[in-house]
């Protein structure tokens, strides 16, 4: 069973990170300034700008 990869607003993240708001337009267009937070573990994911949208965990590189 794998792990939730997006996230509606009032859901607790899962881990640390920086999360970006995505949308139902984001893979073939992108969204023009989205929103982005960091969260602790447990902290509840705020209202998107749009309610088609989710919240998605950014990709760390290092």
């Amino acid at each position: 069973m794998g792990e939730y990869t997006q996230f509606e607003p009032g859901q607790r993240a899962p881990n640390d990170g920086e999360y970006m708001e995505v949308g139902e337009d984001a893979f073939h267009m992108g969204i023009n300034n989205p929103q982005h937070v960091t969260l602790r573990k447990g902290e509840r994911f705020p209202e998107t700008s749009n309610h088609n949208r989710k919240w998605k965990k950014m990709k760390q590189f290092r």
